[in-house]
């Protein structure tokens, strides 16, 4: 195999034999990344401070005695937007789970990967809370990198050590916030008030979390984009010439050519006129000051074009666009475009056929969890005939032994009355069901159905009105379960001789 000489590649094109984050000898370069300022960064500060609100206090939130959010997966209960799902709705969570993926996929196919850079918590935390608590303690990219390759003195450890207790606090935050959309917010504070020696073993789990939460924000950051996340993977496969993404325009930037004191005068002999100002024939608009690059959080050029490392941040974008402000020419050398829209120098819409497609299929998985959710039950109800028993005659006629399990899906008491509608002649005796279901109630509990004789021979009175067994000893029973909200019917077996 031959082996390239990376220090002979020019560098508009080490980024094909190299990532930004690693030296050519292995190692971790580390990114200093410039503070991004512009109307895209305010745009995410506010989607971020939304975002962050919402994590934070979804878990305390509580919609008609539910919690907002909830994803306990021991207990195999979700709550999404105040509505419950038990376990026999796990076909509801299941449809929203593929309906989830393909959003993302109209999404990333028609922009990019606007979830990375926008919506992602990673991106979150890290560029909105995390970095800018950084730089609040160890002051801009250009005094960090300055003292991180000088020695270890008194400022140093004083600003490294308050950076890492704050981080490792945050972190623990952090975890007991995803640890209250499992567990509840209720249990969580309710073991906070019992004490870490009373749970060891969950409070064990909950440091180990604040553990890797604080080396991915502390240590590896845009690492877990560029290598552990499989969303900038699977989704980039999903991108094409027509999805509008962060996009740079070679076809005005080039050729990249410094700002010299010519372009200068140029300038301002335009400003004076009145004129629009123009680079010289030959020049593109780009003046290769790196200011792109150097607000990146993972280090690559855009200028290279679109790839596997870019998150759709743009603060590339505010970059160059306070840059062309400077300069006197129009923004938009690095913009949200597709390709194929940059090389025609039109406008095209990014509703191609492979959108519309993906929106049919979101489409008609929308309106199915719709239609779903709107006809689920409040009741939940399983009726099964006893393990292991047949029948049993007993002085009122023949009786068969039946479980029965009720869950009250709502958070109100629920009155529950339950009768056998066929055959005639059946009587049904409790055994511990419920008239009234309390709130979010599970019950388990036990019924007879008994074929009433009217005389010694069952089978006699079983003709008269007119039930007849199958070939194996079975009929069919309907049960009406009767709620204020209706009444759900639902079909058993009756065993006899």
């Amino acid at each position: 195999m031959a082996i390239i000489d990376i220090s002979t590649i020019d560098d508009h094109e080490r980024f094909r034999a190299e990532l930004a984050s690693i030296r050519p000898d292995g190692r971790r370069r580390w990114i200093y990344a410039r503070k991004p300022r512009g109307r895209y960064t305010r745009w995410r500060n506010i989607v971020s401070v939304v975002l962050l609100a919402f994590l934070m206090l979804a878990p305390y939130v509580k919609v008609d005695g539910h919690q907002f959010m909830l994803l306990n997966i021991i207990d195999r209960k979700f709550v999404f937007f105040g509505f419950p799902f038990w376990p026999s709705d796990f076909y509801l969570v299941t449809l929203m789970f593929l309906t989830t993926i393909v959003t993302f996929v109209i999404a990333t196919a028609s922009l990019g990967r606007i979830w990375c850079g926008w919506l992602c918590p990673q991106t979150v935390f890290m560029e909105m809370v995390f970095r800018k608590i950084e730089w609040l303690v160890e002051g801009s990219p250009v005094e960090q990198a300055r003292r991180h390759a000088g020695p270890w003195n008194a400022d140093r450890i004083m600003r490294t050590g308050g950076k890492f207790v704050i981080f490792f606090a945050l972190s623990f935050v952090i975890a007991n916030t995803f640890l209250s959309y499992v567990i509840s917010s209720d249990v969580l504070l309710r073991y906070i008030a019992d004490g870490p020696m009373a749970h060891v073993e969950l409070f064990g789990g909950l440091v180990f979390f604040t553990g890797v939460f604080f080396m991915v924000f502390y240590r590896f950051r845009e690492q877990a984009c560029l290598i552990a996340c499989p969303y900038g993977r699977y989704m980039s496969a999903l991108v094409d010439d027509k999805t509008v993404t962060v996009s740079y325009d070679h076809v005005r930037g080039e050729d990249r050519t410094k700002w010299s004191r010519e372009d200068v005068a140029a300038q301002r002999a335009a400003l004076a006129s009145g004129q629009t100002f123009a680079r010289p024939a030959g020049s593109g608009d780009c003046l290769d000051c790196h200011q792109c690059v150097t607000v990146c959080p993972t280090g690559i050029d855009i200028r290279n074009g679109i790839q596997l490392e870019c998150v759709g941040c743009t603060a590339c974008i505010d970059a160059c666009d306070e840059v062309m402000d400077k300069v006197g020419l129009d923004r938009g050398l690095i913009r949200y475009d597709s390709l194929t829209s940059i090389r025609s120098g039109k406008r095209q819409s990014f509703l191609t056929r492979r959108i519309v497609a993906y929106g049919i299929v979101w489409l008609v998985l929308m309106c199915t969890v719709v239609t779903l959710f709107a006809m689920r039950s409040s009741l939940d109800v399983v009726i099964l005939r006893q393990a292991g028993s047949t029948w049993v005659q007993t002085p009122q006629g023949l009786a068969n032994f039946y479980q029965v399990r009720l869950i009250n899906k709502t958070s109100k008491k629920m009155p529950v009355s339950i009768r056998v509608r066929e055959p005639r002649g059946m009587r049904l005796q409790s055994l511990g069901l419920p008239s009234v279901l309390r709130g979010e109630q599970i019950v388990n509990a036990r019924f007879i159905l008994t074929m009433q004789s009217a005389s010694e021979d069952g089978r006699e009175s079983h003709r008269d009105d007119h039930v007849e067994f199958h070939e194996k000893g079975a009929m069919q029973v309907i049960v009406d379960v009767e709620t204020p909200d209706g009444v759900q019917s639902l079909k058993t077996s009756f065993v006899g001789p």
